[in-house]
């Protein structure tokens, strides 16, 4: 039986992590070393997900009030206020299905510095991806939005705080 951990992004993550990122694309977009450790540098949190001590998945969320250019997070900022971006979530193709990124969302939703912080993030609409809706619904999120980029279109989910799922049978 393997154990999976989440603990804060290290610096010797970053080569894997940045692996992580650009395996996701289009889901996310392609980065390089020095835009990932920029965007670790710039974050609320950076949560890092490991199997046996290995990376194999994070979720990068960034706090209202940055500096981040980003249409997205422009539109949620002039929307909502005292919020975590999601910016992104990434999971090693492989091991999906074995919910780490409940467990990534889990530990965000706990995460002492989103206390009180609606939760936020955009999920592809062009070009598609149902199954990031469907797990962004399941776990509380709802549309709040959309907008169409030209040659991207993107839906807007929100989580208040205190909202709770379910648990799953």
């Amino acid at each position: 039986m393997t154990s999976l951990t989440i603990r804060p992004a290290a610096p010797g993550d970053l080569p894997l992590l940045l692996k992580l990122n650009n395996a996701a694309v289009p889901a996310v977009n392609e980065l390089d070393i020095v835009a990932l450790e920029r965007l670790i540098a710039g974050s609320l949190t950076c949560l890092v997900a490991l199997e046996n001590d290995q990376p194999v998945g994070f979720l990068l969320c960034i706090a209202d009030g940055s500096d981040y250019e980003s249409p997205n997070y422009a539109w949620l900022s002039e929307r909502v206020n005292n919020f975590a971006y999601t910016d992104r979530i990434c999971v090693d193709e492989k091991m999906r299905g074995r919910k780490i990124g409940d467990h990534l969302y889990n530990s965000l939703f706990a995460h002492p510095a989103c206390d009180g912080r609606s939760f936020v993030c955009e999920v592809n609409e062009r070009p598609p991806n149902p199954g990031s809706l469907r797990f962004h619904q399941r776990l509380g999120f709802s549309v709040i939005g959309s907008k169409d980029h030209g040659d991207k279109a993107v839906v807007f989910l929100r989580r208040d705080p205190g909202t709770s799922v379910a648990a799953e049978s």
